[in-house]
C-alpha cells in the first residue's frame, strides 16, 4: 500500500508540475515580467517534484518539518549560483542583471555565465526541487513501552533470586525456587552438601 500511494502521489505532482511548464510556454518572456513568471512556474514544478515524495508517505507520514542544516548547506549556495544564471539571463538592462554581467567579467567566468544561460529552465527548475528536498518529516510519533523491571532478593539460604516486579506472581527465574529450600525428608540440595555438617 506504501508503494502505490507514492507513486500515484508522484504521478499526479508530475502531472501538476507538466501542467505548470505547459503555462510556462503561454507567457511572453521578452519582458522583465514574464521572464520571472516563467521561470517561477518552472520553479514551482521542480517543487511539486519533490514534494510528491514527502506527501507520497516518503518519511511514514508523520508530520514535515524544515530542515535549517540541509536549507543552509545545500539550497542557498544551489540558488546563489542558479539565480547569477537566470539573472544573467533576464532581458532588458536592470541592475541586478547589469552587475551579475560585470561582476563575472572580474571573476573571469562570463563565458561559462553565457554558456549556461541556454539551460536557464533547467536551474529554475533545480531551484524548485532542492527547495522541497529541504523538508522532511520525523515519523509518526509512537509511545515507548519500558521493558519490565527485575528486582533482586535474598532467598532462604540467603542466596539471590529474581522475583517479579510486575505483580504476576512468576518469576522471572527460569531456575526453580525449589532448588533453594530445604527438602520436607531435611535433604539438603546438591550445592550446600559440603558445608553441611553432622554430629
Amino acid at each position: 500500500m506504501y508503494g502505490l500511494t507514492r507513486a500515484t502521489t508522484t504521478l499526479i505532482c508530475a502531472g501538476a508540475a507538466g501542467l505548470l511548464i505547459w503555462f510556462a510556454t503561454q507567457i511572453d518572456d521578452t519582458h522583465v515580467g514574464g521572464f520571472w513568471a516563467i521561470y517561477g512556474l518552472i520553479a514551482g514544478a521542480g517543487l511539486l517534484m519533490a514534494l510528491s515524495q514527502l506527501l507520497g508517505g516518503w518519511t511514514k507520514w508523520g508530520w514535515p518539518r524544515l530542515s535549517a542544516t540541509f536549507l543552509l548547506t545545500a539550497f542557498v549556495p544551489i540558488a546563489f549560483v542558479s539565480l547569477w544564471i537566470i539573472l544573467a539571463g533576464e532581458p532588458g538592462n536592470g541592475w541586478f542583471h547589469r552587475h551579475v554581467l560585470s561582476w563575472s567579467g572580474s571573476l573571469h567566468i562570463r563565458g561559462l555565465v553565457d554558456d549556461l544561460k541556454e539551460y536557464i529552465p533547467v536551474f529554475a527548475f533545480g531551484i524548485g526541487l532542492v527547495f522541497g528536498f529541504s523538508f522532511d518529516t520525523t515519523g509518526p510519533r509512537t509511545e515507548a513501552v519500558a521493558p519490565a523491571t527485575t528486582t533482586r532478593r535474598r532467598g532462604l539460604f540467603g542466596r539471590r533470586r529474581d522475583t517479579d516486579v510486575d505483580g504476576d506472581g512468576v518469576p522471572d527465574s527460569d531456575e526453580p525456587v525449589t532448588r533453594d529450600r530445604v527438602a520436607a525428608d531435611d535433604e539438603v540440595p546438591a550445592d550446600d552438601r559440603d558445608r553441611v555438617t553432622t554430629s
